[in-house]
This record gives C-alpha cells, sequence and structure tokens, in this order.
C-alpha cells in the first residue's frame, strides 16, 4: 500500500508540474510561478490531493534540488569571481542582513512583541529565497547584470548567515531549555536524535567545522581530478552521473553531521571544481535532477500554504505580506543606491529579494522547537513567507512589463538571420571595432566570411556600408550549423561581452574540434581564461595599440628608432611567454603577485642586457663602416 501511495504522489506531482508549468509560460507568468500554482491547486486547500504531512516529506526531499542549484551555481563561479564580489558578499550582503533585521525587529516591538521575539522573527525573515531568485533571474537572462550579481552576492552571504542565526535563536529562548539541542540539520530538515544532536565544546566543533571545510577545499582541488580522470576512462556517462550525486550527496551529508548548512558545502565545492576540466560534464549530469528537484520544492511550498489562517485572519496575512515586501523593497532599494548601482538596476535588485526564503520554513519550525517564539506567533509567519515567494515572479513580471521598459531604449527584436552564405573558411563573431578590423583584412585580401553579431543597430550600419553580415547569437549551436562551422577553418571570436565569448569559445571547442579558434581578449583576466580553453590564437585588444604608444613615449624621451622598436619588440616576446605561463599558474592570488614581481625584475634584466647588446652591435657597425671608408 506504502508503494502504492508513493507511486500516486509521485503521478500528482509530475502531472500537475506538465501541466502547470508550460501554461504559466505561455501567459508569461515564468516556470517558477507555475510551480507554485500546481502545489495550491494539488494541496490540501485545493484538490486535496497532497496532504500537509505528504507535503512535508516531499519538500524535506525536494530540498535538495537548491543544494543541487547551488552546487551548480558554485561551478561557474572562479575564485577570482568570488574574490572580486567580496565587497558585495560581505558589504551589501552583511548590511542587508543586519539593517532588515533591526527594521523587522522594531516593528515586532510595535506589534507587541518581546525584543527577543522580535529580534528572531527580523533575523529569519530578513532572508530572501535563493532558489525563487536564482531561478527565475536565470530564466530572464539577468544573472549577469549588476542587479543579478548583487542579488546572488546578497544570497550568498544569507546562506552563511543561516548558521550563526542558528546559534543565535536558543539564546533568545522565552524559557531557558535546550533539550532539542542546537544543532539541527540545516536546510536538508533531517531530525536528529538527541545523540547526534549533543553539542560538543566549542573549540571542538570549531575544530572539526575546519577540518571539514578543509578537506572540501583540498579533496576538491587535488583529488578530484585524478578520480574523474578514473571515471572518465570507463566510458560510461551513467558512472560519471552516479559519480556527481554521491560528489554532492556526500558533501552535504559531511556538512550535515558538522551542523553547517549542506547548501553552503556545495556551493564551496562548486567553486573549488570551477577550474576543472570536468566541470561541464559535472553541470550537464546534474542540470536535470537539479531542476526536477527544483520543480517539486516549489510545488511543495504550494501545498505547505496554510489558507485556513488566510481565511480566518485575512486582512493580518495580508497587510503582512505587503509590508515585508515594502519594508525588504526599500531597505533593498536605498542599499543598491549606496553602493552606486544604477536607479534601474537598484530596482530590479530589490524587486528580486523583496520575499521570504526557504529558509525560513527551518529556522521557524526550529525558533519554535526551542521555544523562541509561540505557534500562535510563528503560524502566520509561515503562511506570510510562503504567499510572499509566490508574489515574488509577480513582482518580477511587474518590473519587466512596467518599470524596466522605462529604462531601456527601444530596440528592435528579431530572430536570427537564415544564413545563405555558409560555405566560407572563416566565420567571425561580433563584428564591433575590433571585428571589423580583422574582418575588412581578409575580405580584402580575398578570403570570403560569414559574419555573425547580435548587435541590430551595427547591423543596419554595415550593411548600409556593404558589408554582408548576419544577425544571430553566435553561443547558440543551431546557429553556429547554420554559418558553416563544420566545413570552415577559421572562427574568429570578436565579441564584446566576456561571459559570452567564453561561452562561444566552449561551445566552438567541444562541438567543432577540427576549428583554429582566434579570440580577442577583454583584459589580462579574460586573456587567461581563453588560454585555459585552450584557444589557439589570444589577442588583447588594447595591447598592440598600447604598445605602440609606448614607443612613441620612449622616442619622445630620448631613444632612438631603432632602440625605441627593439625594446618594445623584447618586451611583447616576453609578455606573451609570461602571460601563458600566468594563465597555467594557481588562482592563489599570493602566489600570482610573487610571480607577477619575479618577472617584472626579469623583464627589467633582459631589457638592459638587451641594450648592452644593441649598444655593442652599433658600435660593431659604426667600426665596419669607418673600415670601409678607409679601404
Amino acid at each position: 500500500m506504502h508503494n502504492e501511495d508513493f507511486f500516486f504522489q509521485a503521478f500528482v506531482y509530475l502531472v500537475a508540474a506538465v501541466l502547470s508549468v508550460p501554461i504559466a509560460q505561455r501567459l508569461g507568468l515564468g516556470s517558477v510561478l507555475g510551480y507554485l500554482i500546481a502545489g495550491v491547486i494539488i494541496g490540501p486547500f485545493g484538490l486535496s490531493f497532497v496532504g500537509h504531512g505528504q507535503s512535508d516529506d516531499v519538500m524535506h526531499f525536494a530540498e535538495f534540488g537548491v543544494v543541487m542549484m547551488l552546487f551548480l551555481v558554485g561551478l561557474e563561479l572562479q575564485p577570482s569571481l568570488i574574490w572580486r564580489l567580496r565587497v558585495p558578499i560581505l558589504g551589501l550582503g552583511g548590511l542587508q542582513v543586519v539593517v532588515t533585521t533591526l527594521a523587522i525587529a522594531a516593528v515586532g516591538l510595535l506589534f507587541g512583541l518581546s525584543w527577543q521575539m522580535a529580534l528572531a522573527v527580523g533575523s529569519i525573515l530578513s532572508l530572501s529565497s535563493t532558489a525563487i531568485v536564482l531561478q527565475t533571474l536565470n530564466e530572464k537572462g539577468l544573472i549577469k547584470t549588476e542587479a543579478g550579481q548583487s542579488s546572488f552576492s546578497v544570497l550568498l552571504f544569507q546562506d552563511i548567515a543561516v548558521i550563526p542565526i542558528l546559534a543565535l535563536l536558543p539564546l533568545l529562548a522565552i524559557e531557558s531549555t535546550m533539550s532539542n539541542g542546537a544543532s539541527k540539520a540545516i536546510f536538508i530538515a533531517a531530525e536528529q536524535t538527541p545523540e547526534q544532536g549533543a553539542a560538543l565544546p566549542g573549540w571542538q566543533h570549531a575544530l572539526l567545522v575546519i577540518v571539514t571545510i578543509g578537506s572540501i577545499i583540498v579533496g576538491g582541488r587535488f583529488l578530484m581530478r585524478p578520480v574523474f580522470r578514473f571515471i572518465a576512462d570507463t566510458r560510461l556517462n551513467e558512472l560519471f552521473t552516479a559519480m556527481a550525486l554521491l560528489l554532492v550527496i556526500g558533501i552535504a551529508l559531511a556538512m550535515q553531521e558538522v551542523g553547517l548548512s549542506p547548501a553552503l558545502g556545495t556551493f564551496v565545492a562548486g567553486v573549488v571544481l570551477a577550474d576543472n576540466e570536468y566541470r561541464h560534464e559535472l553541470e550537464t549530469d546534474i542540470e536535470p535532477f537539479k531542476g526536477l528537484l527544483l520543480g517539486l520544492f516549489f510545488i511543495s511550498v504550494g501545498a505547505s500554504i496554510n489558507f485556513n489562517l488566510l481565511i480566518e485572519q485575512p486582512w493580518l496575512i495580508l497587510g503582512l505580506v505587503i509590508g515585508l515586501a515594502m519594508l525588504k523593497f526599500t531597505v533593498l532599494f536605498a542599499l543598491g543606491r549606496f553602493f552606486q548601482l544604477e536607479l534601474s538596476q537598484s530596482l530590479l535588485f530589490a524587486f528580486a529579494l523583496a520575499q521570504g526564503g526557504e529558509f525560513a520554513f527551518v529556522l521557524f519550525s526550529f525558533a519554535t522547537q526551542n521555544n523562541v517564539l509561540t505557534p500562535a506567533v510563528a503560524g502566520p509567519l509561515i503562511a506570510v513567507v510562503a504567499l510572499s515567494m509566490i508574489v515574488t515572479p509577480l513582482l518580477l513580471i511587474v518590473h519587466d512589463k512596467l518599470v524596466q521598459p522605462r529604462f531601456v531604449t527601444s530596440t528592435p527584436t528579431e530572430e536570427a538571420d537564415i544564413i545563405d552564405d555558409n560555405e566560407n573558411p572563416v566565420i567571425i563573431a561580433g563584428f564591433g571595432r575590433f571585428g571589423q578590423i580583422v574582418g575588412r583584412l581578409l575580405i580584402a585580401n580575398g578570403f570570403k566570411t560569414t559574419i555573425l553579431d547580435p548587435n541590430p543597430g551595427r547591423i543596419d550600419m554595415l550593411r548600409r556600408f556593404g558589408f554582408k553580415i548576419f544577425y544571430g547569437d553566435a553561443s547558440r549551436l543551431d546557429l553556429l550549423r547554420a554559418a558553416g562551422a563544420e566545413q570552415a577553418k577559421l572562427f574568429v571570436v570578436a565579441i564584446d561581452e566576456r561571459e559570452k565569448a567564453l561561452k562561444t569559445v566552449h561551445l566552438v571547442r567541444k562541438r567543432f574540434p577540427h576549428l583554429k579558434i582566434l579570440a580577442r581578449a577583454i583584459d589580462r583576466s579574460h586573456a587567461y581564461e581563453l588560454i585555459r580553453q585552450g584557444v589557439d590564437v589570444v589577442e588583447r585588444e588594447t595591447f598592440a595599440s598600447a604598445l605602440e604608444m609606448g614607443v612613441e613615449a620612449l622616442k619622445l624621451l630620448g631613444f632612438r628608432a631603432y632602440k625605441a622598436h627593439r625594446a618594445a619588440r623584447t618586451f611583447k616576446k616576453h609578455d606573451e611567454q609570461a602571460l601563458h605561463e600566468m594563465a597555467n599558474l594557481t588562482e592563489d592570488e599570493t602566489v600570482l603577485i610573487a610571480r607577477s614581481r619575479q618577472l617584472a625584475k626579469e623583464l627589467e634584466q633582459l631589457l638592459r642586457s638587451d641594450d648592452r647588446d644593441l649598444t655593442r652591435e652599433v658600435d660593431r657597425a659604426w667600426d665596419i663602416s669607418e673600415l670601409q671608408k678607409d679601404a
């Protein structure tokens, strides 16, 4: 009978997803809202296919989808990017949690809560939904925007902040009791026995945490590469998938055992593996599981909403939902402007994060068990969090339809052009200031090229000048095939966007390995990434012109022309060698800085040595010239 219930529940959830999500997307609501609505429909206050207990059981399982999502997010982030985001993570994320907590706590005091209860409620409601925000921003292609990166930074800090919040809540208990233990499982809400919950002394627990995280970092950097190579040698795709799932589940269990967030642990593991050559295979294998489990999570959230509370206290619940969204929106918008985000990006940032988060379900339960909050206080707030999560996709639709158009100049949206010139030996992706110079030189020398560019305005202008150029995104596999990538010889990447260029290079290298790739690097770190991806020729866009200006500067400072040009050639040769060496070094900033300084000294010595050699050559040439005159 148990098996029949399981299969029936699985059938109900899958039918709900398959029917509701396409309809929601057709209506422009997005997949997240479709899943949430499906949960409401099949839940105890809809068709009653899923009861309260069953919804909770499924949610515990489905929350693992969020863990997988954070692992995949980590895979997309190299340590250098995390370092670049350190200010928004600590500054923006830290201020958001502190300011929002204090603001909500102040409102709680006005509602008559004790300061302990108000502080607990404020800290829990300061968190936003990692699952909904990242999924929605990814769907809309906004994760790489300023607002998207700021949202990610804040969400990452919030995930970390769950740990001190869990430590704080028992200290705020109304009655001094710790019988339930302060080390409940975070996020995957598996109940612990009293023996499992027994707390270690502080220093031992801290040491255990450090050892666990250190093991994840060391293992990911040094042990996983040979393990993945061993698995890949079997050429069994299902074994690689099993290894990927084993890795995620193992890290989640390890983090749970030491009382930390499994989501945080898998995120750290993803970052550590971001430079691993098997990263893309991991993403491909885990993505379907992540998507399905996230869908289950959203359905479970919808099914868990207690509409009895909404019926009994409709104005209170709706008022709290609106009040929570407005308060968080105000704080987020103010912080966005304080951190110098553009007005449009500050608005998107505030719209995206103005809701409660999935951690609230666990934290409210934990606070109730530890006598920090009463069920009468926690119950309505759980409904408020769930409703705020449902409202978030609607808020982003309002932002897309009514707010964002005021900040965007109208640009025509077009389908990719039909390419009728697909037998050329060269494909150029991106025809801006860099791509045009390459293309004009090739065309002038009789080489036919297929040119792809995603900028409609640029295409219209260049077509008036006689260029045959096609509209389309070169990171799309179907467009590359239509452009003749399977027959071409060279692929020139001159795309303005850094991430889009890397994505295109990876796709071309994987799908069309015969193509020689020449890529334009926006800066030195971009050049490192392109070299690591196996690009045949990397040309930094400002390097040659800057070197020419350096030659002119040397001449104005008294260098002879031949001496200035020779110094530039020496500098270029040394710098190209250093570029490839540094690209293969570790991401450790200390190592990079030390080697960079060493290379700078080597360059100075090389130029001084070259200057002495050049002087001797000139003197020798002068002596030979004088001897010839005497003869």
